[in-house]
């Protein structure tokens, strides 16, 4: 089987990601996980989810590039990416990602500043006198 191919998105961050069988490495920006995520445990959960619903952790290699955001939305672009790659992969593993929402893209972003006002909503103090 060969490299397949996903595009993940989560904010302002994008992650391309390439699913190959293999030995259940996964390299994020040229580094391992543990280098790439440090200590944030419950953030390198977010990414192996979709390999551990599937139980493909230790037959998948994956390789990704993110860009974008920070990491924590730069991970769970990851994740909708491997979540897309999987499903592309096999429909067997579709019926089991669909319903844990992993190949729904979160279309959650900061919403824009407007005139006259200090953020999206908050408006400027008010002074009586």
């Amino acid at each position: 089987m060969a490299k397949i191919y996903a595009t993940g998105k989560r904010k302002s961050a994008v992650a391309k990601v390439w699913v190959s069988p293999g030995s259940g490495k996964i390299i994020v920006n040229g580094m391992d996980l543990n280098t790439w995520l440090g200590g944030h445990e419950a953030i390198k959960l977010k990414v192996v989810q979709p390999l551990l619903v599937t139980k493909q952790e230790s037959t998948m290699d994956i390789v990704a590039q993110t860009l974008g955001g920070g990491y924590s939305a730069q991970a769970e672009a990851l994740r909708h990416g491997i979540s897309k790659a999987l499903a592309a992969m096999d429909p067997d593993f579709r019926a089991q990602l669909k319903p844990r929402g992993l190949l729904t893209r979160d279309a959650r972003v900061v919403e824009r500043k407007k005139y006259g006002k200090r953020k999206a909503r908050r408006s400027p103090q008010f002074s009586k006198r």
